[in-house]
């Protein structure tokens, strides 16, 4: 095996990150391709832009080369050194205690422009509940800046994301720059080993909800008031949605809503991470690819922009309305075999017919449910389940399932999916599927 002579040219500070070619982002967000013979770069276009979403630019050093009619000796490659000494992590570091509570200072929430805007939008009452669930925080290091910690599951502070916003409008402030910056950068703590979690990864001891993401910090929270249902979550970036960073929502049912124009590449990781995440159930929502129009989809709008066009009581009103459905047939069939358990119950999955309803500024109580997406999945199961032996004794599924006869259970499952294709009514089937098969895949 060989290595690449040309390679991107690894981060070490300022200087070797330049302005994009096409994107021109005052952030230098360009990196280059450079000969790790020499050092030197290819050309001054040849590279990557790390605005994934909102740009894209990869000019490869292949296609540089066949642009420009410059033959490749293949024994210029860089033959592989010999196997490096096993790299022992360092232990993660962590924002000290005393400085995550001075940030959460109650005097200081009249100056953060960021809490400023929620109470503009919910009131006091429900500004301060989003504070207190985020532990929104205020920053000295920029006049009305917030503090959007990472918090783990075990209550350590990772870092926080330092941010600008203008108070009346709720956007961040990018002029004369982008007014982004880190707290274990701000602190100056030498040494400091970062290792980054999920925006709101603090709420996932709540076992009984189904988990939603989002890109920013900002639309987890405003939406988390509105879909109160869901617990909401933020990557902060599309790097953010990888294995290393969701494998703690193993086992979970997510649902992911990219910003318009990134469906396509979020649909892509969510792929990625239900191959790495065995049981875990993960649906990519289209709800604003559909409801947006062209203006909205050239502006890269996310949900949060959509939703603080409606009242959030509303919102909230249908909610609590969906939550106590009456015993209809369907809805009885879906709650069946221990389903009030299942994170992805019925009222859950009402969230597209929420937003549907108040897209076009009113209620319209005959909106019918708008399907979800699930035919790869069943596909994939039904492959899986054609390929292996089923076992014709019980099995037991978790601590209060024992399934007898198996093919039977399978069978009918996956006839009532492929019967209600997309139906989110039908979701716990999918999931029960999902659990079995994790179950025959154990080790006897």
């Amino acid at each position: 095996m060989k290595e690449h002579r040309y390679i991107l040219q690894p981060y070490n500070g300022s200087g070797t990150r330049f302005l994009c070619p096409r994107c021109q982002s005052r952030n230098k967000t360009f990196s280059r391709y450079i000969d790790s013979y020499t050092g030197i770069h290819l050309n001054p276009t040849v590279g990557r832009c790390n605005r994934e979403t909102n740009c894209g630019y990869h000019y490869t050093p292949k296609q540089y080369f066949t642009d420009n009619n410059i033959s490749i000796n293949s024994n210029h490659d860089i033959p592989l050194r010999p196997p490096a000494m096993p790299h022992v992590p360092e232990p993660l570091s962590y924002i000290p205690p005393e400085i995550f509570m001075a940030s959460l200072n109650p005097d200081a929430y009249s100056t953060n422009n960021f809490v400023s805007f929620l109470i503009t939008l919910f009131g006091n009452s429900i500004a301060s509940e989003l504070v207190s669930r985020y532990f929104i925080a205020t920053s000295n290091h920029w006049s009305g800046a917030t503090v959007f910690w990472q918090i783990d599951t075990n209550g350590k502070i990772r870092t926080g994301k330092i941010m600008l916003y203008d108070p009346e409008s709720g956007k961040r402030i990018k002029e004369p720059f982008n007014h982004i910056y880190w707290a274990h950068k701000a602190i100056n703590q030498p040494g400091f080993v970062l290792g980054q979690c999920l925006f709101g990864e603090h709420l996932l001891s709540d076992k009984t909800r189904p988990v939603a993401i989002v890109e920013s910090e900002k639309t987890a929270i405003i939406a988390s008031a509105y879909l109160p249902q869901f617990l909401w979550l933020a990557t902060g970036s599309l790097s953010n949605l990888s294995t290393a960073k969701c494998s703690i929502l193993k086992g979970r049912s997510v649902l992911l809503f990219p910003d318009l124009r990134a469906h396509e590449k979020w649909s892509e990781k969510a792929t990625e991470l239900s191959e790495s995440l065995p049981g875990t159930s993960i649906l990519v929502s289209d709800l604003l690819e559909r409801k947006a129009s062209e203006s909205d989809k050239a502006s890269g709008l996310d949900l949060a922009d959509f939703l603080i066009k409606h009242d959030w009581r509303q919102f909230t009103q249908q909610s609590s309305h969906i939550q106590q459905l009456p015993a209809t047939e369907s809805n009885k069939n879906a709650l069946l075999a221990g389903d009030h358990e299942n994170p992805w119950s019925i009222h859950n999955e009402h969230f597209p017919v929420i937003v549907t309803s108040h897209y076009d500024g009113h209620i319209d109580n005959t909106t019918t449910v708008q399907p979800l997406n699930w035919s790869l999945e069943l596909s994939n199961l039904e492959h899986h389940f054609n390929s292996i032996p089923i076992p014709s004794q019980p099995i037991i599924i978790n601590h209060c399932c024992t399934l007898t006869d198996i093919p039977a259970f399978i069978a009918s499952h996956l006839s009532t999916l492929r019967a209600n294709s997309g139906n989110p009514y039908f979701l716990p089937y999918l999931s029960r599927l999902i659990e079995v098969k994790h179950a025959l895949s154990k080790p006897s």
